[in-house]
Parts: structure tokens; C-alpha cells; sequence
């Protein structure tokens, strides 16, 4: 698949399985959105396996499957999401902003190790859409909860979605850090 991938220059798409095994083992039923991912960078290795580099791009909606080949393939829609932006949905993600640092620097308190670089310096994207996406790809939770957020309809509703989800996560983090007494099993716990 990726082979053809590189040489049609196409993307390929990415879906969580809901049911199944991704390899050994009869093909997996995925969810119905995923997300197209261009190949930037391939290396191919000694024993035939390649170490790719892609970036995600768009969500897309699966149609329909096709089982014929030893790997899924199938009919997408491009799902992109409803009112992406609006001067409402601009303001809200300004207001969530500093939930992402928090996160991050809850986070950091975990380590023994200290960032390189400041949190609160950290730049974000700028588009409202994109800082969104990019603030679900750095939470830690399960990725059936991870589906949900792709999923999500408006970007009103992403937006609601990760501010409980921050805020959930940030309060449990510092709880067990409360009641845990010896904060290096809680790090390796939490990874």
C-alpha cells in the first residue's frame, strides 16, 4: 500500500480500528472517519519494512470498504468540518489557549527532566481549526475518546469537547499528584 502511496502520489488514510487486529489476522472494521496522511519522507530498510514520515490532512467519512485486497481500501467523502471560522468559535479558542499551557506544564511537572524549551513561549498555530487539532493530538487519553474529537461535527462543538477534556485531565493529573507520594510511579504509571 505505502509503496503505491509513493509511487501515485497519493495519500492514504488513517481510521482507528473499532473491531479486529491491524495485522495477522483477518482485516479490522475501522471507524467510518479518519483522516488522509501524505507521505513527505520514505526510507526503505534492509528487510523490506520502510520508516515513513506523513503528515496528517484532511478527515474524510468512509462510504464503503473493500475487503479484495490484503489491505483496506475503500470509498471516502472529504469531511470537512462545519463552520470552521467563525468570530465566536476565534474568541473561544483565545480563551482555550492557556488551558493548553496548563496541560503542558501539568505534564512537565511529572518529569524529572526539564524542557528545553519554556512552555509559555511555546508558539501555536494560528488558525483556530489547526490549534485545535493540534491541542487533541497532545492529550494523553485513550483513542477511542481521541475518535470522538475527530468526529466532532463543528468546530464549536471540538472546542467544547477539549475544554471539558483539559479540564478533566488537568484535575486528575494534579489529584494523583496529591495523593501519590512518590511522583516517579506516578510518571511511569501515567506513560
Amino acid at each position: 500500500m505505502i509503496q503505491r502511496c509513493i509511487s501515485e502520489k497519493q495519500p492514504f488514510g488513517v481510521v482507528l480500528i473499532r473491531q479486529g487486529l491491524e495485522a495477522l489476522g483477518p482485516l479490522a472494521k475501522p471507524y467510518t472517519v479518519g483522516c488522509t496522511a501524505n507521505i513527505i519522507q520514505a526510507e526503505r530498510l534492509e528487510d523490506g519494512r520502510m520508516n515513513i514520515l506523513s503528515i496528517g490532512e484532511e478527515r474524510f467519512k468512509i462510504h464503503s470498504l473493500n475487503y479484495d485486497l490484503p489491505y483496506l481500501t475503500g470509498m471516502v467523502e472529504i469531511f470537512p468540518m462545519e463552520e470552521p471560522h467563525t468570530l465566536a468559535v476565534a474568541r473561544g479558542v483565545r480563551a482555550f489557549q492557556p488551558w493548553i499551557f496548563s496541560y503542558l506544564k501539568t505534564l512537565n511537572s511529572l518529569s524529572d527532566e526539564e524542557l528545553h524549551v519554556e512552555i509559555s513561549h511555546l508558539e501555536l498555530p494560528e488558525d483556530p481549526l489547526v490549534k485545535l487539532y493540534m491541542a487533541a493530538s497532545l492529550l494523553q487519553i485513550p483513542l477511542h475518546e481521541k475518535q470522538d474529537l475527530l468526529e466532532s461535527e463543528t468546530t464549536a462543538h471540538l472546542l467544547y469537547k477539549l475544554t471539558r477534556l483539559y479540564r478533566r485531565e488537568i484535575s486528575v493529573i494534579k489529584h494523583l499528584m496529591k495523593s501519590t507520594p512518590n511522583q516517579a510511579n506516578l510518571s511511569a504509571w501515567l506513560n
